[in-house]
């Protein structure tokens, strides 16, 4: 997000060893959900909650020469209230 390397964040929950994917629905792409949205949210309950739809719906979509922004993950946090 701001040009760091990110980490996976195993610590948090493990959906796979083999680091990060996008572009399709599976474990990477969970795991790269996941770690972005505890960097964001800094909260492990509600990253691990979300991780799953913010896959489905953004990870899952990106193509490869992608970009995401503070404000689009905080709008689709703000747009799943209810998933913690």
């Amino acid at each position: 997000m701001d040009g760091k390397r990110l980490d996976e964040h195993y610590e948090v929950k493990r959906f796979t060893k083999f680091g990060f994917e996008w572009t399709y629905e599976g474990d990477s792409p969970q795991q790269l959900a996941l770690a972005i949205l505890f960097d964001r949210l800094a909260n492990k309950e509600h990253a691990i909650g979300l991780s799953e739809p913010f896959m489905k719906t953004v990870i899952a979509n990106l193509d490869n020469d992608w970009k995401l922004t503070g404000e689009e993950i905080d709008a689709f946090v703000r747009s799943n209230p209810g998933m913690k």
